[in-house]
């Protein structure tokens, strides 16, 4: 099968553009190579930020995953509504989100939902929130493995670690570990950059378990480092893009053979100059944070970008006689495909060339109930 017949949609006379297509097939087939990386399905604690789609944690359930990270409240509310019992929050709790997440424990009381804090302070305020609730909130430790966007330095983890857990109304169980910094191409190079800080990681809960502390629980890495710490750690690994994938990790990830799972599908609008086309895909419509190509045209991949604006996505071609028609349905991958799927409120699902479902992205908004 070439690739481009992968993205093909019969029947597009339809299907507005631009329109976000999953593929099924594909994502089920991530899906399986995740598992395989990972060795042992009972370690996967995936990321559901990619795709906020109820569906789609269903569809990881069958396979066995039954734990879940997020990123917003709303999609942590999303993934009990979806029957997960154990939901980390991946994000600092500060003002409201406090209560929030206090809150849908309380609506969930079958489910265990995981705060994670980097700040004595902000835990002792979580921890007074959650007595005067009456309840007790499981917690972890965020640490900061070198990406410096969250997280406690290594150095500094014992000392917060030992201070939080005397703090009442949160059972402190263990650490969260993002390494979003970690992209070398070479797996070998990367693997020793994250083996380095896991050592770090493991003497310090050496420590803590000596002190009598719990700390069962480590949730580490994202898509690029997961596949090393499934070979260094016996930690939980939490990939998220890769169930559906994206041109970004498929150039820079070779290693992690999946294939990317998404597309936007486009129109050709205009023919404004001698070998250029343009197409109804601009940066409302894909993410605009990948630089400096956003996304790559199915079959004219040699397309050189001119310019993209809120509505229009402007290339041109070298031979002016493969500038497709105006009025041509094309499928662009995305370079970045989580904030690609935040745009639209449903993705169109496909399987075997036609559109067979629509899944809602559920928690695209901030909040759904609480």
């Amino acid at each position: 099968m070439k690739f481009q017949d992968i993205y093909r949609i019969e029947n597009t006379d339809d299907i507005i553009s631009p329109s976000l297509i999953y593929y099924l097939d594909v994502i089920k087939q991530n899906t399986e190579e995740v598992i395989r990386t990972a060795g042992d399905v009972n370690r996967l604690w995936p990321h559901i930020k990619t795709h906020k789609c109820e569906e789609m944690v269903k569809l990881l359930m069958s396979y066995g995953i039954n734990k879940f990270k997020t990123a917003t409240i709303a999609e942590a509310e999303m993934a009990a509504h979806a029957g997960s019992k154990q939901i980390i929050l991946a994000y600092p709790l500060i003002g409201p989100n406090m209560q929030r997440l206090i809150n849908l424990q309380k609506a969930y009381p079958d489910a265990t939902f995981y705060a994670i804090e980097d700040d004595l302070d902000q835990l002792s305020l979580l921890s007074q929130k959650c007595i005067e609730n009456d309840i007790v909130l499981k917690c972890l430790i965020d640490v900061n493995l070198g990406l410096n966007r969250t997280g406690v330095e290594i150095d500094k983890l014992e000392d917060l670690y030992t201070a939080a857990s005397g703090l009442k109304g949160l059972d402190l169980v263990g650490l969260h570990c993002y390494d979003g910094n970690h992209h070398q191409v070479d797996f070998n190079e990367r693997n020793e950059a994250v083996k380095s800080v896991d050592e770090r990681i493991e003497k310090v809960v050496d420590r803590l378990l000596a002190k009598g502390l719990n700390c069962s629980i480590i949730v580490a890495g994202g898509t690029p480092s997961f596949p090393c710490h499934a070979v260094d750690t016996n930690w939980y690994l939490s990939p998220g893009t890769s169930f559906i994938n994206d041109a970004g990790y498929m150039q820079n990830i070779p290693d992690l053979p999946c294939t990317p799972g998404a597309a936007v599908l486009t129109r050709v609008v205009s023919h404004p100059a001698p070998g250029y086309f343009t197409i109804d895909l601009g940066y409302k419509g894909i993410a605009a944070d990948p630089q400096p190509q956003r996304g790559f045209i199915v079959g004219l991949e040699d397309a050189e970008q001119v310019m993209q604006n809120e509505e229009h996505w402007v290339f041109k071609l070298a031979d002016p006689d493969k500038v497709p028609p105006i009025g041509s349905v094309l499928y662009v991958i995305p370079t970045h495909i989580c904030p690609t799927t935040a745009l639209y409120p449903e993705v169109l699902v496909a399987q075997n060339g036609n559109i067979i479902d629509r899944w809602q992205v559920t928690a695209r908004n901030r909040k759904i109930t609480y």
